[in-house]
């Protein structure tokens, strides 16, 4: 079976949180060569540009919420481009902070439900993003992705949900900073979650099978969502949300090698990338190489990288 093209697309989501920079993530990403990386794997590449946002609607305010209307413009836009581009190819989302996936996986599982298909999704994060609207204590939508697409209440401002998907089909890895608010509301799910302890009692490896096994026993389709703060913050800075103690660079190439080798990942999600948080684009390549790992890049085909002046 021949290989789908690579679609890249940016998404210069700006407005789930209060801190500006992810805007400039897609451009980052190509700077940092990821057209290139893909292409020297011998796979089609091409770049589809960025999506624009909707309409602005004239949207009641929701407390403290913050950026309603333009984040909702960003979903209504991303959820027809994401069923478009994973009914084609193989989408690589360019964010954009993490807000732009309530629009990209809302769209996945649309095409996935066409298919007659379940829809599993992969959440690489240090947080779990299982707040609403009305839960968040901060306000910031970046924060609510996984809650919207499991289809909790509270989301009427948003599309409505052609296809949510099931809590759980839902995995959370790499958490390490979940208020108690989410933890008692997870708690009454069957999303999976793990935790860095967990991590690092019994590896990285274990869990992300586990989960993969029902993928693949389902005949499941796979949206991986990767954001820069589940990575630690030592070797990538460019986030607005550190949190010590993420996965090392060999935890995620693991993660990366895994995935690769089940063939189950049909879309992906690089997000919440400052650029103008980053040291000399150290994160940006980074995110990069974990990309070009997830789409089959070997352990010693990695390139000597220097980041001297």
């Amino acid at each position: 079976m021949s290989t789908p093209p690579c679609l890249l697309i940016g998404a210069p989501v700006d407005s789930g949180k209060r801190a500006n920079g992810c805007l400039m993530g897609p451009d980052a990403y190509r700077t940092a060569g990821l057209a290139g990386q893909l292409a020297s794997l011998g796979l089609e590449v091409c770049d589809l540009g960025n999506v624009a946002p909707a309409r602005l609607r004239d949207l009641p305010e929701q407390g403290k919420v913050h950026g309603l209307a333009e984040t909702v413009a960003w979903t209504e836009a991303l959820v027809p481009a994401a069923r478009d581009a994973v009914a084609t190819g193989f989408p690589i989302f360019m964010g954009g902070d993490h807000s732009l996936s309530l629009g990209t996986v809302a769209g996945v599982a649309e095409h996935a439900h066409a298919q007659g298909r379940p829809q599993f999704v992969l959440w690489l994060d240090a947080h779990s993003d299982f707040h609403t609207p009305a839960t968040s204590a901060s306000g910031n939508l970046h924060g609510t992705p996984v809650g919207y697409v499991t289809g909790l209440p509270g989301f009427d401002a948003f599309p409505t949900l052609a296809a949510p998907v099931p809590e759980e089909n839902v995995c959370l890895l790499g958490l390490r900073s979940v208020d108690t608010a989410e933890r008692a509301a997870l708690a009454r799910t069957r999303v999976d979650r793990h935790d860095m302890r967990a991590i690092d009692e019994h590896g990285i490896a274990a869990p992300l099978r586990a989960f993969l096994d029902r993928v693949t026993a389902a005949n499941g389709l796979l949206h991986v969502s990767l954001d820069v703060d589940f990575l630690d913050p030592a070797i990538a800075p460019a986030v607005g949300t550190t949190v010590p103690g993420g996965a090392s660079f060999r935890e995620a190439h693991l993660v990366m090698e895994i995935l690769h080798d089940s063939g189950r990942v049909t879309s992906l999600d690089l997000v919440e990338l400052n650029p103008f948080l980053d040291d000399r684009g150290r994160t940006a390549s980074l995110m990069v190489d974990l990309a070009a790992s997830l789409m089959g890049r070997r352990v010693f085909d990695r390139p000597t990288r220097s980041f001297a002046a």
